[in-house]
């Protein structure tokens, strides 16, 4: 084989020096059929040298080297990615940080606040209180409330706080005690209504001015149980009866809806003054003859009269005189208006 091998590479050199470096080669046939007899020795000899697994491992080190390179890529991409969220992590703990040491200030200022503002709320109760309290007093004279009156400012005042104080009342009395200043403020912004009831001028004022206040005040008391604040039951009471002396204000209970059950629920009170200012009431009610005819036939067949009558056994003396007479006028009602059924 070299000694082939090495006339072949004579041969074709001495072949080429003849020929033009620039152009064809020329070559002898007998050297072309030696190359291509080599062709096929090689092409015979390959697959004994390069085998097909050398082939699969040169296939697989370059696919190999292509994954290489792609997860090279894909990690440097996951990289940056990891570094983006680590840098918006940083930021968003250091914002939370920030923001838990606001919240802790703000809680701070917060409780400090509500303390300031219970300092405060007893601070006025306790001074709302204590000049209610002094104008309940000072209520009971008849010029003070003629100046009360007088002035528009300060009878507004009054009347306003007590709807709306009575309406607060009304809807947290499940947890108002009856020592707590709120019950107190209310006792005397009451007590000052009933004062002012007592005076001429002020029926007149409360009958045609103050209906709002009168309606809460009723309402007030078909909400409240029997026997729960006995002293702002009776204070009620008295003023509604004090506004009943005037006309416009006995026409105007006298058609309040809900008189009925409303009596009903103050004559089981198990306190005797609480019965006593519902039966004064009463009587003022049955002056309105025009609404009793109306009403008084629904009145007897639903009224508790047996209560009335238990009441006028009381020990209490002008709870037992009050009953009875309240009796005596029922029945004098009823006999007239059958009276003037029968000439009918």
């Amino acid at each position: 084989m070299k000694t082939v091998h090495q006339a072949n590479v004579s041969s074709l050199s001495s072949a080429a020096e003849g020929l033009e470096s620039d152009c064809f080669v020329r070559v002898r046939k007998r050297d072309l059929e030696t190359m291509e007899a080599e062709i096929r020795t090689l092409r015979e000899l390959l697959p004994e040298v390069i085998s097909g697994d050398f082939l699969d491992i040169m296939h697989k080190g370059l696919s190999a080297d292509a994954f290489k390179e792609r997860c090279s890529r894909e990690l440097q991409k996951q990289n940056d990615i990891s570094r983006q969220m680590r840098s918006r992590l940083n930021a968003a703990l250091a914002e939370s940080q920030r923001e838990k040491q606001e919240k802790v200030v703000l809680k701070q200022q917060l409780w400090e606040s509500r303390e300031q503002l219970q300092q405060q709320r007893a601070f006025s109760a306790e001074l709302g209180t204590a000049s209610c309290t002094l104008l309940w007093s000072v209520s009971q004279r008849e010029e003070v409330v003629k100046d009360m009156l007088s002035d528009n400012i300060t009878v507004a005042m009054p009347k306003c706080m007590a709807v709306q104080t009575l309406e607060t009342f009304m809807e947290e009395k499940a947890e108002q005690d009856q020592n707590s200043q709120e019950h107190h403020f209310v006792l005397a912004l009451t007590g000052i209504v009933t004062n002012m009831a007592a005076v001429s001028c002020g029926r007149d004022f409360l009958s045609t001015s103050a209906h709002t206040l009168l309606r809460t005040m009723l309402k007030v008391l078909s909400l409240i149980e029997p026997g729960v604040f006995p002293k702002l039951k009776v204070l009620m009471l008295m003023a509604l009866y004090n506004v009943t002396i005037s006309v416009n204000g006995l026409k105007f209970i006298s058609e309040s809806s809900g008189l009925l059950p409303l009596f009903c629920t103050l004559l089981e009170d198990p306190d005797a003054e609480v019965c006593l200012q519902a039966l004064r009431l009463l009587q003022s009610l049955l002056l309105e003859r025009e609404m009793m005819s109306q009403v008084m036939p629904e009145f007897l067949t639903s009224f508790p009269l047996s209560r009335i009558q238990h009441l006028a056994s009381s020990k209490h003396p002008s709870l037992k005189q009050t009953a009875q007479e309240t009796l005596d006028d029922l029945a004098g009602f009823t006999n007239i208006q059958n009276k003037g059924s029968g000439n009918k």
